[in-house]
């Protein structure tokens, strides 16, 4: 049986950081997805001259200099910024909401006037101690925001009713009072040029990587031939729904080619009523910069019921599955073989730049 000093289960960011740094410091690694390819979610697949984000829409933005500076040793950056629409009911506005959001709304110019509109429906909601979200984010930004631009994809996407999900989701609902359509607060951003799974192919060159390989299928074998696990599978999997089971939300993906050239004019296009079963339309060519290739081609995002056939996509950090969380990361301590990471190793929503500061705290801790 041939001996590794580590198994790294994901073939994804956290995943191939570890591998590349391992193998730099000279470690014996073998790496195994259950998907035929690599890269995890953040897998494009070039179709026709286009990069297909094919799990969703995929921007890298951080503030953090050290993140930005290692994920440019992989690959070049274009300076993409993302600037998403919104559309509910053939009306389109601007995200996140800022001032060309609210000229749209109440036909307001300055941001006094702004700050003076959503004042205004915020004290007529006259809601002092919010029960569930919805009242929660009517006393935040008011009832016409919230009906227009938040209440139908907030529903669409947890699969429940605002006034059954609870207040302590929305903390705070980006409300911005500058004509600027910039999504992200960050320093850095943009689009790997020639796609994201160019980024792992680089970081696992040189490492054995097997695909199509479900660390469970042969769990005795695996956990028998490396002297440490890196693990960034679902926690509760691993100890067998030892302490119950995690809720995940899922997403199905539809994609399509079209002979057009310009489908909707943007990458990310928002669908904010509930009567819209999807709840996003993303054309994949608008993440770069003059692709004059023709046709197009479209996914459209649809959220989805989770259960243990379909892909984990969004950890529900609610009360009742943190609980369970803490005591499978407090159990995983006494196992000093296994590392968990990334965001279902953690039960976290990461953005990918955190994936890379955690990966790159994992590599110190664990190597250095």
């Amino acid at each position: 049986m041939e001996k590794y000093d580590y198994l790294i289960v994901g073939a994804g960011l956290f995943g191939a950081i570890f591998a590349y740094e391992a193998n730099r410091k000279g470690k014996k690694c073998l790496v195994i997805d259950k998907r035929n390819h690599i890269a995890g979610n953040i897998y494009t697949e070039n179709v026709k001259g286009i990069n297909v984000h094919k799990y969703g829409a995929h921007i890298f933005h951080t503030s953090n200099k050290q993140v930005w500076n290692y994920i440019n040793k992989f690959a070049e950056f274009n300076r993409y910024t993302n600037s998403p629409v919104a559309i509910y009911k053939n009306e389109l506005y601007n995200m996140p909401f800022n001032m060309n959001t609210f000229n749209k709304l109440w036909g307001v110019i300055t941001p006094k006037q702004a700050k003076m509109k959503i004042q205004e429906e915020v004290e007529k909601a006259n809601i002092k101690e919010p029960k569930n979200l919805e009242e929660q984010a009517i006393s935040l930004v008011g009832k016409t925001i919230y009906e227009k631009l938040v209440k139908g994809y907030t529903e669409k996407q947890w699969g429940k009713k605002a006034t059954e999900l609870p207040a302590f989701i929305i903390k705070r609902l980006p409300v911005r009072f500058t004509y600027d359509n910039n999504y992200f607060n960050d320093t850095y951003q943009g689009i790997p040029i020639g796609g994201y799974t160019a980024i792992i192919e680089k970081m696992l060159n040189g490492i054995e990587v097997k695909l199509n390989t479900d660390f469970f299928d042969n769990r005795n074998y695996f956990e028998n031939i490396a002297n440490k696990i890196i693990f960034t599978g679902m926690i509760d999997k691993f100890y067998n729904y030892k302490f119950g089971e995690l809720e995940y939300r899922s997403l199905q993906f539809k994609t399509e080619y079209l002979e057009e050239n310009n489908y909707q004019g943007n990458a990310v296009v928002n669908y904010t009523e509930y009567e819209i079963p999807y709840t996003r339309i993303i054309e994949h060519k608008h993440f770069e910069f003059n692709n004059t290739t023709k046709g197009t081609i479209i996914t459209k995002e649809y959220p989805d019921k989770w259960t243990t056939k379909k892909e984990p996509y969004y950890p529900i950090n609610n009360e009742h599955n943190n609980k369970i969380y803490n005591q499978y990361e407090e159990y995983s301590k006494k196992n000093e073989n296994v590392i968990f990471g990334g965001r279902l190793g953690n039960y976290k929503y990461y953005d990918m730049d955190k994936v890379i500061q955690q990966a790159l705290e994992c590599v110190e801790k664990e190597l250095n």
